[in-house]
Formats: structure tokens, sequence, C-alpha cells
């Protein structure tokens, strides 16, 4: 991972609890993150996260995890709506902010981003959505819209694209598809927005760096035009 940011000249990342980004284990933890400091790597979000079960103990793993890792966002994949208010309390005590992930038409709770906001309204400021843009047009969302809607309760969003927005397997390289990057990009400069946006290329597993180049190649262009 390190090497591929490297050639990428990136140095901020969303890292997973799996072996090659941020272990779950506390020692392999350690040992990845003094990996990333010595790269001069920052970890910005975890996630996504899962939270299967409604239980104080298997929640504060979670926020544990990220308090070693020094994380402010986690990203949090399909909690149920019942385990909201428990997630809440932990945002609280961790001042850790929880940014639900939108699955698009599979995920029965939280298919848009729009679904995300309805059920945080009311709830502390730490809780708030990531919006995968992929998932977000595949359930009928217009993702510039969703953006505006959250406002300051988007902490983080997965970016991707596709060349139908109704194929979830249609996935290209981000540019190639029909997803309105500049669009997004205007409107989060618009709002000030202060979060990341993620890179999430899910194809071609087997030589994922090619795509992955083209994708950052293509977002970096759109803002360089945007600076002048």
């Amino acid at each position: 991972m390190i090497a591929f940011m490297k050639q990428l000249n990136v140095s901020d990342l969303n890292a997973k609890d799996v072996k090659d980004h941020l272990p779950a284990d506390p020692q392999q933890e350690a040992a990845a993150l003094a990996e990333y400091a010595a790269a001069g790597i920052k970890l910005h979000a975890a996630g996504a996260i899962y939270f299967p079960k409604d239980e104080d103990a298997d929640v504060r793993s979670k926020f544990e995890y990220c308090k070693r890792a020094g994380i402010g966002v986690i990203v949090a994949g399909d909690p149920s709506l019942e385990s909201l208010p428990r997630l809440e309390k932990f945002a609280k005590e961790y001042d850790i902010r929880i940014a639900i992930h939108n699955h698009g038409p599979e995920d029965k709770v939280f298919p848009s981003p729009m679904d995300v906001l309805k059920a945080v309204k009311g709830m502390d400021a730490r809780m708030g959505c990531c919006i995968d843009v992929g998932h977000a047009e595949r359930a009928g969302t217009d993702v510039v819209e969703a953006i505006h809607a959250a406002g300051p309760r988007l902490f983080n969003m997965h970016m991707k694209d596709l060349t139908s927005f109704s194929d979830k397997e249609s996935q290209v390289a981000v540019g190639d598809g029909k997803m309105p990057v500049p669009k997004m990009f205007e409107t989060l400069i618009a709002m000030r927005y202060t979060g990341f946006v993620d890179l999430e290329y899910e194809v071609h597993p087997d030589d994922p760096m090619p795509g992955v180049i083209s994708s950052f190649s293509y977002m970096r262009g759109v803002l360089a035009g945007m600076a002048r």
C-alpha cells in the first residue's frame, strides 16, 4: 500500500481493518502505524467498518481501534437503525465522527445518502454520512443534490465512476463513465467541504494501478482546470 501511495504522490489514507491496510489486532496495528508514520502517510478515516452487534463491547472495540490510530472519522457500513443511538453515544465519548456509508439499492436500510440524513436528523453533529457516489446514483439519487443536502453532515466521500447508473458491474476509471465529477467538485468547493474524497476503485484487482493512476490524473486535471 505504501509503495502504491508513493507512486500516486498521495499522503492521506482511508484505511480498512484488514491485513494490508490497518489490522485490527493491536500489535499488528501498531506496527502498521509505525510504517505509515515513517513514510509520511496520515490516516484520516477508517472503513467501511461494520457494526453487526448492537453491544457496547463490540462498538467500543471499533472506537478503540480508531483512537489508537488517531483516526477522526469512522465510515460505518450497514449499521442498523436500532444501533444508531449506541453509535452516537460512543461518537460523543470518543469525539470521533460516524460517517454512515450508503450501499445502493441492495441496502434495505441506507440505499441512498438521503436515507442516512433522515436517520441522523436531530442526532449529535458527529453523526453524518459518507456518500458513495456510485451507490447513490444507482439508488436513483442525484449525487450533487445529495452533497448539497448533507452540508455539514458530509464527513467523507467514496469516489468511483460507472458507465451505467443501473449496472453495479459497470465501474470504470474515474472520468471514463457518466459521473458528474466536475459538478461534484464545484459543489464541494462552494460549500467549503473540508473532508476527503477517497478513490474506491474496485475493478481489475490483479492490476489496479493503471485505472487508479488514470482516475487520479482525471480528478487532478478537473481541479487544476477549476483553479485556472
